[in-house]
């Protein structure tokens, strides 16, 4: 039987992902994981699987059976938002299926054709696909150029509708962090909104792990914070962090919010007990902290391409996305699990090895990878050497 014509496109699609060495598969992690963004270690920690079987034998029922307005609306949520409210620093938080759902549920419904957003040009896709979905004029200002941004909001001063400045607080695929007393500074004096995404900054920055936000003490002068649960905290679910109005308008307006099934309520309990571990896992942020650092600074030493930051998001920049395949290959046969990082998710001639620090890489874990990342470049300048003799 022939192939239909949108089949046909697919199939024409997916060989030029190959050829262009962009084509995804599906594989399971061997080795020492250097993808996970299980920043605390927690995925596996006895204490946190304790409290998931005690949510679950503490449940009424293993299933929410509807959205938040049907049936799926429970003493649980209520008590876990205003104990993740109280974490973040906010006055009210609402929680979302998932960190994706949460950013575009939120611009969604707060932004309006009319109003105008000043958007990081490397935010998630989550914070674009929102952006674009609102129907929301975009200013999109250079990365972490915050000198841009006051002149775009000063262009824009006199323009009618809401501004908006939204931006991560860690960025998920260069590890960086914009200055956020910066940002809700110019906010202020621009009289502009400000929405951040905290989703690699929860858990792992800022006072027991609530963030940047809360690093700065500006937990309140946001519009909106967004904070996800699957990464440190594993477990699942985000939260919007904001202020009762905004909260009330989110369970009225948020599509992503009112059309999606509620999850389990025993999964509260999952991210209560991640919660109580992640605020007294100061010496697993101390850790994550001093190998970051150091890890950043002999790959700088060893001449590789890297980003500032303390994060536990290291990039290795190799630029080409068979030079990023090749690099993830011979890491993957000397024990270590990467992954090659390429366009679309970052940009052309950027591609990468993401490495994701958790708190269970050791310091000899680092060190062992500067050599391995080092034996590598030299194998690849063999292989175009040979390949071009």
């Amino acid at each position: 039987m022939k192939d239909s014509y949108i089949v046909s496109r697919i199939q024409d699609e997916l060989e030029e992902l190959g050829r262009d060495a962009q084509l995804r598969t599906l594989a399971e992690i061997r080795g020492v994981n250097l993808c996970s963004n299980d920043y605390l270690a927690l995925c596996d920690d006895p204490r946190l699987k304790d409290a998931v079987v005690q949510a679950v034998t503490e449940a009424r029922r293993v299933s929410s059976t509807g959205s938040r307005l049907l049936s799926g609306q429970c003493a649980e949520w209520d008590d876990i938002e205003r104990e993740f409210a109280a974490f973040a620093g906010t006055e009210a938080a609402l929680c979302f299926s998932s960190g994706y759902a949460a950013n575009i549920g939120v611009l969604t419904s707060v932004l309006k054709p009319n109003d105008i957003v000043f958007s990081d040009s490397l935010n998630h896709a989550s914070l674009i696909d929102g952006i674009r979905l609102s129907g929301a004029r975009r200013m999109i200002y250079p990365h972490a150029d915050l000198k841009a941004l006051e002149s775009a909001l000063a262009q824009h001063a006199a323009d009618a509708g809401a501004h908006v400045i939204v931006s991560e607080s860690t960025f998920s695929m260069d590890g960086d962090a914009p200055p956020i007393e910066r940002l809700v500074a110019l906010a202020k004096e621009f009289d502009a909104e400000l929405v951040l995404d905290e989703a690699h900054a929860t858990g792992v920055c800022g006072p027991e792990g609530r963030g940047r936000a809360a690093a700065a003490g500006c937990e309140r002068e946001t519009l909106a914070v967004v904070h996800t649960c699957g990464k440190a905290l594993a477990s699942m679910g985000a939260f919007v962090c904001c202020s009762e109005t905004v909260k009330r308008y989110l369970v009225n307006r948020a599509r992503t919010f009112v059309f999606s099934t509620a999850m389990a309520p025993y999964v509260a309990g999952q991210i209560r007990g991640a919660l109580e571990l992640a605020r007294a896992a100061n010496d697993r942020r101390e850790h994550l902290r001093g190998i970051a650092v150091e890890l950043r600074g002999r790959l700088i030493g060893a001449g590789f391409e890297t980003r500032e930051g303390d994060s536990p998001i290291v990039p290795v920049i190799v630029g080409d996305n068979r030079a990023a395949l090749f690099y993830a290959e011979f890491l993957q046969g000397r024990g270590f699990a990467a992954r090659a990082i390429r366009p679309p998710t970052v940009q052309l001639g950027t591609s990468r090895i993401r490495v994701s620090l958790t708190a269970r890489i050791t310091r000899g874990d680092i060190l062992r990878l500067v050599d391995v990342l080092t034996e590598a470049r030299e194998a690849l300048r063999e292989a175009a050497f040979a390949a071009h003799g």
